[in-house]
């Protein structure tokens, strides 16, 4: 890559492009990090990103269509031996959704849009499983949509494991992507928190409340299994939880700046948060960085610490690349951690 080139980066909403409207460059430096992302003005390499995308789209849902114990796709449940059209079709979206989002310079916008469409979608689809069509419903049984089920659903049942090992793999593949592009609830938390212009914060305070959320979800789950509470109520018990979410995001997001749903009360943002550490792919803060809290007035995740505590050069949280797409060159790098110390800044 030529030094000085535009980069856009599907991380989390991540985009870093040319100099206009507010957006910047950002220089990779290939002796310390994998150049993992698309340049935005080259032509020539987007082909090479539209049939990555395309191969792993299919690739992934035929492995899954493959593996799965009951027919996965759509397409299959109702006319068997069809999911190879659908994923055709899914793996031709993959790439046009991957070229607008190079393309266009309002990438945060595209994927908050790309996202709420998914969310319509899926619920969508919910709606129709409940109201009779049960081929529509994901696993072919009910699933309660309320995020914090994917961790207590199994828990106390103590079978199926679907969600969970769906949950894991994004991560594994994707880092915490699922936070800001796959989650059917946080979406509309993204919504609501940007009824305000600028991202805010939140204080340590919420840090506690988020971890004591995610830890009582199982012991909350053991006790409704411990004591033979029926399907019905823990039922009962989610939803009101979910409506919980819900007044959060209208009453607390929208007026912070902040997704504090997504960010405070989700157990399963937590576990996206510490399990994305597995991710090779980190966001770090480069040695240029002038403290000048551009990340942190625009992230809507409360990703990043004050400026004056940002580490510098140091590997830091996946969660982090949310926020760091308006910084000029070199105050984020995007790559495989190094031990390695970076380069001083070009003068």
């Amino acid at each position: 890559m030529n030094e000085g080139q535009g980069f856009t980066i599907g991380c989390t909403g991540l985009t870093v492009t040319g100099q206009k409207r507010g957006c910047y460059k950002m220089q990779m430096d290939p002796n310390r990090t994998i150049e993992a992302a698309l340049p935005v003005r080259a032509a020539q390499y987007k082909w090479a990103a539209a049939l990555a995308t395309f191969l792993l789209t299919a690739g992934i849902l035929s492995l899954a269509r493959w593996k799965a114990p009951f027919p996965i796709l759509l397409a299959d449940r109702f006319l068997p031996g069809s999911g190879w059209i659908q994923i055709l079709l899914l793996a031709i979206y993959g790439v046009l959704l991957i070229n607008r989002m190079a393309d266009r310079r309002d990438t945060a916008g595209i994927r908050l849009r790309i996202w709420l469409t998914f969310s319509v979608v899926f619920f969508a689809q919910f709606i129709l499983g409940v109201a009779g069509f049960e081929k529509l419903l994901m696993t072919g049984r009910l699933h309660v949509p309320v995020p914090a089920v994917v961790i207590a659903g199994p828990i106390f049942r103590g079978e199926r494991f679907f969600m969970p090992i769906l949950f894991v793999s994004t991560i594994v593949l994707v880092g915490p992507a699922w936070c800001s592009h796959l989650c059917y609830i946080g979406a509309w938390d993204g919504l609501a928190a940007t009824a305000r212009r600028r991202g805010g914060s939140l204080s340590s305070g919420w840090t506690w409340l988020r971890f004591t959320v995610f830890a009582a979800t199982p012991v909350i789950a053991v006790l409704l299994r411990f004591f033979r509470v029926s399907g019905s109520s823990a039922k009962i018990v989610a939803l009101g939880f979910g409506a919980l979410g819900l007044a959060v995001m209208v009453g607390l997001s929208s007026r912070r700046g902040v997704m504090v749903h997504c960010t405070a009360i989700c157990p399963l943002g937590v576990a996206s948060n510490l399990l994305g550490r597995m991710s090779p792919f980190r966001v770090r803060i480069g040695p240029s960085c002038t403290d000048c809290g551009r990340c942190t007035a625009s992230c809507r995740y409360n990703a990043l610490s004050p400026p004056r505590e940002l580490p510098r050069g140091a590997p830091d949280t996946p969660a982090h690349s949310a926020a760091t797409a308006s910084l000029p060159a070199r105050q984020a790098l995007w790559g495989i951690p190094s031990s390695a110390p970076l380069p001083p800044p070009p003068a």
